[in-house]
């Protein structure tokens, strides 16, 4: 039990990677709070969760919003006793091409991929500093460390959540907190697009060298070394769980 009895906040947890990562944390004996816009889903989730004997809260989150986040926070101090764990796995895609792309949609995802990776670790961090001890895992994608096409603002936050990463864990080692970043590859529907459209799918799935994109599940195992003491000596990192794609 990797992460028995800590306690952990997993952002967009209510389907795709961050229903895989909330489910693997519990499995490893962490309590789980299922930060997730759409609570109906993050309840079953935690319902998931519970079935099969683990501990989760579902707590409907907008990450963009210091408020919310805040409320989020507050749950699992109030439940649980604090925060150990932080995954900020929330995101959302609004494409365009960059001679078309639109205030609104540039905004929109810096807000809750940028802004909200921000708000969630300026508001746990608190409690980590307090207790000398955390780890902070941002979710990021090739996107952000290569850039893509007809998705600036998706790759400028991603771009922004490395050096986040790489900040954050400069300032943060002097409490014993931790602070990585992952970049994954993985059929989710994030990546529906690129995966089905005739136009993108046979393109990128020429560059993953083993040939096919991961399962969520195949994925979490790294959140849960990242989160887990294992890690306790590697801050500030990137790592690539894409089965090797060339960008």
């Amino acid at each position: 039990m990797k992460l028995k009895d800590r306690v952990a906040i997993v952002t967009g947890a209510g389907r795709g990677l961050g229903k895989a990562i909330a489910k693997a944390f519990a499995r490893e004996g962490a309590k789980v709070i299922i930060a997730e816009y759409d609570y109906d889903i993050a309840s079953e989730t935690g319902s998931e969760i519970e079935k099969n004997g683990g501990v989760a809260l579902a707590v409907k989150t907008e990450v963009s919003s210091r408020t919310s986040v805040k409320e989020a926070v507050e749950k699992a101090v109030s439940q649980f006793g604090g925060v150990d764990i932080l995954v900020n796995n929330a995101g959302i895609t609004m494409p365009a091409m960059l001679h078309k792309m639109t205030d609104e949609q540039f905004d929109k995802v810096l807000a809750v991929h940028l802004k909200g990776t921000f708000i969630c670790i300026q508001s746990v961090i608190p409690y980590m500093m307090e207790k000398k001890y955390g780890r902070i895992i941002n979710v990021t994608s090739a996107a952000g460390i290569q850039g893509t096409i007809g998705q600036i603002n998706y790759s400028s936050a991603k771009g922004g959540i490395i050096s986040i990463t790489k900040s954050a864990a400069k300032e943060l080692a002097r409490y014993n907190i931790v602070v990585n970043c992952i970049a994954p590859s993985a059929a989710t529907k994030m990546t529906e697009t690129i995966r089905t459209d005739e136009k993108f799918k046979d393109k990128y799935l020429s560059r993953i060298p083993l040939g096919r994109w991961a399962e969520p599940e195949e994925v979490a195992p790294a959140f849960v070394f990242f989160a887990s003491d294992d890690a306790r000596y590697i801050t500030g990192q990137v790592l690539r769980v894409d089965g090797g794609f060339d960008g």
